[in-house]
C-alpha cells in the first residue's frame, strides 16, 4: 500500500514535468504546421492527452472477456467527461485565482466566449445522444457507434478550418525545450519533443491507473466503481496539468480550449468504442455521472453566453464532483 501511494506521487510528478515539454512542443508543432492557435489546444493537445483514457476504454471493451471487464470501459467513457467538466474546470479556476487573473471572460474575449459556448452546446448534443442510447436496447445500436467517430472528424475539421477565434492573448511562445538557444527550431525537433513527452505521459498515466487498481481493493472499491470514480481522475491528469501550465503562462484560452477539445473526444471516440463492443446499457452510477456532467456543462454554457464566466464560478463546478461521490455512495 505504501509503495503504491509513493508510486502515485512519482507518476504525478513525472506527468507534470512531461506536460511542460508537451505543451511547449505542441505549440511549436502547431506553429510549424500552420495550425490555428485555437486548434492547437482543442485538437492537437487534446488528441494527444486523450490517448490514455481512450486506450483504457479500448482495452476494456475490445479485449475484455467478462461483462465486469467491459463495464470498466463504459465507466471510463462516462467518467472522463465528468472529471473534465467538474475537476478540470475547477482547477483552471483555482489556478486563475492564485495567479490573480480572475476575469476569465475578459481574457478570452467575446468571440472566444461564443466559440467555447458553441463547443459546450455541441458537446451536450452528442453527450445527450450517447446517454439516450444507454437507456434503450435494439439490434442495430452497435452500428451507431460509427456516427460518433464521424462527429469527431467533423468537429476537428471545423476547429482547424475556422481559424483563431478562441482568444486574443499575446503571451510569448517560449523556446523549444529541446533547442533552447534555437530561435526557429525545425518541425522535426518540435515533433520529436512532443512525441517523446507524449510517450512518457502515456506510460506514467498507465502506471498511475495500475496503482489505483492495486489500491482500490484495499479501500473496498469495486473495479467498476474505480473505473468511474478514480481512473478518470488519473487519465484526465494530463489535460488538467496542461491547463495549469498554460494558465501560468497567461494562455487561458489554450487551457480552456484543451479541456473543451478533450471533452469532445471523450464524448465521441471512447463512447463509439463502448457502443460498438458492449451492450451500452447505463446503470444508476453511470446515469448519475451523466446528469452531473450535463449540469456542469449547462452552467458553463450559460456563463459563457452571458459573459459572466469567472474564476470563482469555475471553482464552484468542482463541488458537483463531490455531489456525484455522495450520490453514488448512498
Amino acid at each position: 500500500m505504501t509503495f503504491s501511494i509513493l508510486a502515485l506521487i512519482v507518476c504525478a510528478v513525472v506527468i507534470y514535468l512531461s506536460c511542460e515539454y508537451f505543451v511547449n512542443g505542441v505549440e511549436w508543432v502547431g506553429l510549424r504546421l500552420g495550425v490555428a492557435k485555437s486548434a492547437v489546444g482543442t485538437v492537437l493537445a487534446a488528441f494527444g492527452t486523450a490517448l490514455p483514457e481512450s486506450v483504457v476504454t479500448f482495452v476494456a471493451v475490445v479485449t475484455g472477456t467478462t461483462p465486469a471487464q467491459k463495464s470498466i470501459g463504459v465507466g471510463a467513457a462516462l467518467g472522463g467527461p465528468l472529471v473534465l467538466s467538474t475537476i478540470a474546470y475547477a482547477v483552471v479556476g483555482g489556478t486563475l485565482l492564485f495567479s490573480a487573473r480572475g476575469r476569465v471572460a475578459a481574457m478570452i474575449g467575446t468571440r472566444g466566449q461564443q466559440r467555447l459556448a458553441r463547443d459546450q452546446a455541441w458537446f451536450l448534443l452528442i453527450f445527450g445522444s450517447k446517454v439516450g442510447l444507454g437507456l434503450v436496447a435494439f439490434a442495430y445500436k452497435p452500428w451507431l457507434g460509427v456516427l460518433f467517430l464521424f462527429a469527431y472528424l467533423i468537429y476537428t475539421w471545423r476547429e482547424v478550418s475556422q481559424g483563431d477565434e478562441l482568444g486574443h492573448e499575446d503571451a510569448e511562445l517560449e523556446p523549444l525545450k529541446f533547442r533552447p538557444r534555437d530561435k526557429a527550431p525545425s518541425t522535426g525537433w518540435a515533433v520529436a519533443q512532443t512525441s517523446l513527452a507524449l510517450v512518457v505521459i502515456f506510460v506514467a498515466s498507465e502506471l498511475f491507473v495500475h496503482q489505483l487498481d492495486v489500491i482500490s481493493p484495499a479501500l473496498g472499491l469495486t473495479p467498476q466503481f474505480t473505473a468511474l470514480l478514480l481512473s478518470p481522475i488519473a487519465t484526465e491528469l494530463p489535460e488538467t496539468l496542461n491547463a495549469i501550465i498554460w494558465v501560468r503562462q497567461g494562455k487561458t484560452a489554450l487551457a480552456l480550449g484543451n479541456i473543451s477539445g478533450a471533452m469532445m473526444i471523450q464524448a465521441t471516440v471512447p463512447s463509439a468504442l463502448g457502443i460498438l463492443f458492449t451492450p451500452w446499457i447505463l446503470d444508476r452510477p453511470l446515469l448519475i455521472a451523466a446528469a452531473i456532467t450535463a449540469v456542469s456543462i449547462v452552467t458553463m454554457w450559460v456563463l459563457l453566453r452571458k459573459g459572466f464566466l469567472g474564476a470563482r464560478a469555475m471553482v464552484s463546478l468542482g463541488l458537483l464532483y463531490l455531489v456525484f461521490v455522495g450520490l453514488t455512495m448512498l
